[in-house]
């Protein structure tokens, strides 16, 4: 049995109070989280305020490069860890885990690495009336203390994602990993003492959110920032908590994205992007598409295609190479999807592909599983085609026009991603743009460079995080004005 510890100004704490890390394939239980009270988080957030006090808040951003380049270089180290750890906690497939989320993990902190060394600052001369001068520059400074609450559908990768433009801005971190996946950030914070990040830098918490560490962490007075990725509601709860504060806030929250197939597409390079939009992790990223608008001559060959692809998908142990597709990550989401499916049945939905559990006649059958799923019939107003679902599911209606397709598509109070297939390349350019998102994709999805901006409207988040979006998030910026001369008499 495994114990995932606290890790509090450099050094590990237990905890009386105790829970089970389950394994989504089967069920079972493999390790045991130490959940962290109210004063182990009051301790963090002591010992980050004590670190920028000292070593750490001296540090150069050329020296905090050297620490996350250590770091990534510690995470490559324990590959093969960090992928069962994952693994484990996910059940997501080998072949996704070992090709994106480990690699992304060690990735984002080389590249906030590289950006912090040679991230520019505004410096401008001001010529007065009168000839007198002055010279405005800007520095960059951190914020203090940020708490760092992240989901558990991509946990190293969303993890790092916040952690290093943070420390690469010389921030102290209190983190909280989400309770479904707790491994793979503890094996962070082993990596962090390994390469001797000073003590306090980073803090690891272990715990839910109401009344526990997720609250504790948002309420604290002395949390200068808060940046979350998850659910839209637990969002609101959060942004009521920053706000008696004024905080800086960052929120990646849910999504129901639309997916825009036009009938000139290229019909193979399209279908295999849409087995991967709806189908990655078991329909568990948050870009992934639930609603697919196609082209109407298009759309019964688009719902045979789709259907036969869906139903050729492997779920199997997630240690075969071959797997394509794993379980949910937790019974309670299960139990949420498989509701989904049953509300479909009673708006009228057709079930193309799936709509329930699958049987293995082994131990999987105690896992959470759920069949790839496709559904079509629905009004657009239907609550599974308006409601995120979160699982391996997607909704295929039919269009007959650029115009209709655009309103149907932004017709939500969500708005991170859109994809767009298409052959004509001003239309392509023209929908996307269209988009009320934060990230449209023209004949791709999940496709990313980690220095452009990401995040959503409306109920999807607020703020942008990538590149220099990240940097500007977790700084403080200063203007410093010297005159140069004085006025001419």
């Amino acid at each position: 049995m495994k114990h995932y510890r606290n890790y509090i100004q450099g050094e590990w704490r237990e905890s009386s109070r105790r829970f089970d890390d389950h394994n989504p394939v089967d069920g079972s239980v493999f390790a045991q989280v130490h959940e962290a009270s109210q004063a182990d988080v009051g301790d963090a957030i002591r010992a980050g305020h004590a670190a920028l006090a000292g070593a750490w808040g001296r540090t150069t951003p050329g020296e905090r490069a050297e620490m996350l380049y250590a770091i990534a270089n510690g995470i490559d180290k324990r590959h093969d860890d960090f992928l069962a750890a994952e693994m484990a906690d996910t059940g997501k497939p080998l072949a996704m885990a070992s090709t994106i989320d480990i690699p992304r993990g060690a990735a984002n902190f080389r590249v906030f690495a590289d950006l912090i060394k040679t991230a520019p600052l505004d410096c401008f001369r001001t010529d007065l009336p009168g000839g007198a001068r002055a010279l405005n520059y800007t520095v960059r400074k951190p914020l203090g203390v940020v708490g760092i609450i992240s989901p558990w559908n991509l946990p190293l990768l969303l993890f790092t994602w916040k952690v290093a433009p943070a420390l690469a801005c010389g921030n102290a971190v209190v983190a909280k990993p989400s309770e479904e996946t707790p491994g793979t950030a503890t094996l962070l914070a082993e990596v962090m003492h390994e390469v001797g990040v000073p003590a306090g830098a980073f803090n690891l918490v272990h715990g839910f959110g109401p009344g526990s560490a997720g609250e504790f962490i948002t309420t604290h007075p002395d949390i200068n920032a808060i940046t979350f990725t998850g659910e839209s509601r637990t969002g609101s709860a959060i942004m009521r908590a920053a706000a008696e504060g004024v905080k800086p806030i960052s929120f990646e929250l849910g999504g129901k994205n639309a997916a825009i197939i036009f009938a000139d597409c290229d019909f193979d390079r399209m279908l295999d992007g849409m087995v991967r939009a709806v189908f990655l992790n078991s329909g568990q990223v948050c870009l992934c598409s639930e609603r697919v608008y196609v082209e109407r001559s298009l759309y019964p060959r688009f719902c045979e295609a789709l259907a036969e692809r869906a139903a050729q998908l492997r779920l199997d142990w997630p240690s075969d190479p071959a797997t394509q597709m794993g379980p949910l990550i937790s019974a309670e989401h299960r139990n949420k999807v498989l509701k989904y499916f049953d509300l479909a049945r009673e708006e009228g939905a057709r079930f193309l592909a799936g709509g329930g559990v699958p049987r293995f006649g082994d131990a999987r059958d105690q896992g959470y599983w759920v069949e790839p799923t496709i559904i079509a019939g629905l009004p657009d107003d239907a609550r599974c085609a308006t409601e995120e679902i979160f699982g391996p599911v997607c909704h295929i209606a039919p269009f007959d026009t650029e115009a209709e397709a655009i309103a149907r598509a932004n017709a939500t109070r969500y708005g991170l991603a859109a994809t767009i297939w298409t052959s004509n390349l001003e239309r392509g350019h023209r929908v996307a743009e269209a988009m009320r998102v934060g990230l449209s994709w023209v004949n791709s999805w999940f496709l990313r460079d980690l220095r452009t901006p990401f995040g959503g409207a409306g109920l999807s988040g607020i703020g942008r995080e990538g590149g220099q979006h990240s940097l500007n998030f977790y700084s403080e910026l200063t203007n410093v004005c010297i005159q140069i001369n004085q006025e001419t008499p």
